[in-house]
């Protein structure tokens, strides 16, 4: 008996049969398997913090200090350019290839562009620096394209049988914006090892390490995605052989896409600048004397708050909805952040503070950034602005309006505390947390007025809903879906015909 012939008998009988554990087990490696690219992510992009320390260093690059800051906005904003080509390209790609191919590419091009990075060289350190630019850019593309490609697929993924209901969102969460917030916590602690072990005589093999184990994680995932099939949402919804109805998909979810994306550009805008800098933040803070060691020790302590914050904020998603969960995030980091610029004088050593106040407040800011915004807007970005048939191009939309406002804050972010510096030393400090915290509280109210809260399995709903929606502007449906996927074909594999979404998802709703 088929899969879905199954699924009816126990229907039929009012019972809900569960999966084997095997294949519960199968289905959630599936999840971690497609998402967990969000590691190189976090990892390529936090690694800029430490080698920026290093690099900044009089005793490293003499040239590079004649265009310091030219360089350090390049280094850190290029790769977000990259980033932007591929969750636009690679949108279109997952969507009309297939999901598989394009997280396949995107993973050797992670793990090409990681090694070239790491071994940059030139006759004079600018043009060692403007390689670094470069390999990076590229490395972004392959970045990028992993959000429209393997994010997406593992949303589809929570959603398949086996997963229980109540752990959807939390199962998504950790296979993608988790493994970026731990990345960035490894990405700090490998280069404060790397530095113990060489010393301030080699930072050289300090700085290249770290960039050089990067390399890791894509080259785990290019062999286990090897043995991925396709999800069966994009099997049974893609449009890979008919046309694209774009017009009707832009009326029908044009709203939900510019409210998720206005917020993700803000986030990401106030976000990926501190954590990039919080080598650079925290030394401020610490002092001038601060040695090399305690920097990038305090900046690995800085970006461990991210991992809590992540977790915890997983369970309130799946308990009150990404909706609800991510305002409550946003007007929480608000708060911090009002709360640290307002008592910073009594927080820093350098009014008779304790640093290690300054690093709880700040790190609080941050992880209350990762309960709201960090673990939902890449959900609610994968479930909810379209349906499978789009859904790639549409969460590569959303994630390239959010990248492209982590471009201009990093690029910018540099000058912007330049202007606050010529400004009085207590504004020096704190005008960015000033700026952040108000910016999170606009991002709650956009998020109240514009975003939609989903609930579990509403991807499916949605597929169907859609189907209705395209049928009565006069579109055939009847080729939506792969070929033995598509409503009434027969599939070998599950011995009968391709029940309708729409059934399927009324039956689980009955049981």
């Amino acid at each position: 008996m088929g899969l879905f012939s199954k699924k009816e008998a126990a229907h039929d009988n009012g019972e809900s049969q569960a999966p084997p554990k095997g294949r519960k087990l199968g289905a959630v490696g599936t999840i971690f398997a497609s998402g967990s690219a969000m590691f190189a992510d976090g990892y390529a992009n936090a690694a800029m913090g430490p080698v920026l320390t290093i690099l900044s260093r009089p005793d490293m690059y003499k040239d590079w200090l004649k265009s310091g800051e030219r360089n350090k906005s390049l280094l850190t904003a290029m790769v977000f350019a990259g980033m932007v080509m591929g969750q636009l390209s690679f949108g279109w790609i997952s969507d009309k290839i297939g999901r598989k191919f394009a997280m396949f590419l995107c993973t050797a091009i992670i793990f090409v562009f990681s090694i070239l990075a790491a071994c940059s060289a030139g006759p004079t350190p600018q043009v060692l620096i403007n390689c670094l630019i470069a390999f990076r850019f590229f490395l972004g593309i392959g970045l990028g394209g992993e959000y429209p490609s393997g994010s997406v697929a593992a949303a589809e993924a929570t959603e398949n049988e086996g997963i229980h209901k109540k752990k959807q969102q939390r199962l998504f969460i950790w296979a993608t914006n988790s493994q970026l917030d731990l990345a960035f916590t490894i990405a700090w602690l490998v280069a404060l090892v790397l530095y113990k072990i060489f010393g301030d005589n080699h930072l050289r093999a300090v700085w290249r390490g770290t960039l050089l184990l990067g390399a890791i994680p894509p080259l785990i995932l290019l062999i286990a995605r090897m043995f991925m099939e396709e999800p069966q949402a994009y099997k049974k919804n893609s449009m890979r052989h008919v046309r694209i109805p774009y017009w009707l998909i832009i009326k029908r979810y044009w709203l939900k896409l510019a409210a998720v994306s206005i917020v993700w550009f803000i986030y990401n805008w106030v976000t990926f600048p501190f954590g990039i800098y919080a080598g650079i933040i925290t030394d401020k803070a610490v002092g001038p004397d601060a040695t090399l060691y305690q920097t990038l020790a305090w900046g690995a302590l800085m970006n461990a708050f991210y991992v809590p914050g992540t977790i915890v904020g997983s369970f309130i998603s799946d308990f009150i909805g990404p909706k609800y969960t991510m305002m409550f995030g946003l007007i929480m980091q608000a708060i911090f952040g009002f709360a640290m610029s307002g008592a910073y004088n009594k927080l820093v050593p350098a009014s008779g503070g304790s640093i290690a106040g300054f690093a709880v407040m700040y790190g609080l800011f941050l992880a209350f950034g990762e309960v709201g915004p960090g673990n939902n807007l890449g959900l609610l970005a994968s479930k909810s602005v379209g349906p499978t048939a789009a859904r790639g191009q549409l969460y590569g939309i959303a994630a390239a309006v959010g990248k492209t406002g982590a471009f201009i804050g990093t690029y910018t972010f540099p000058y912007i505390q330049k202007s606050f510096d010529n400004k009085s030393g207590y504004l020096s400090n704190t005008g960015l947390f000033w700026v952040g915290s108000a910016l999170a509280v606009f991002s709650a109210c956009v998020t109240f007025l514009g975003v939609h809260n989903i609930k579990p399995d509403h991807m499916q709903e949605e597929d169907a809903a859609f189907r209705e929606y395209l049928a009565a502007h006069g579109f055939d449906v009847s080729q939506i879906g792969e070929p033995g996927h598509r409503e009434g074909d027969i599939n070998p594999a599950i011995g009968g015909a391709v029940p309708r979404d729409a059934d399927v998802y009324e039956q689980d709703v009955k049981n």
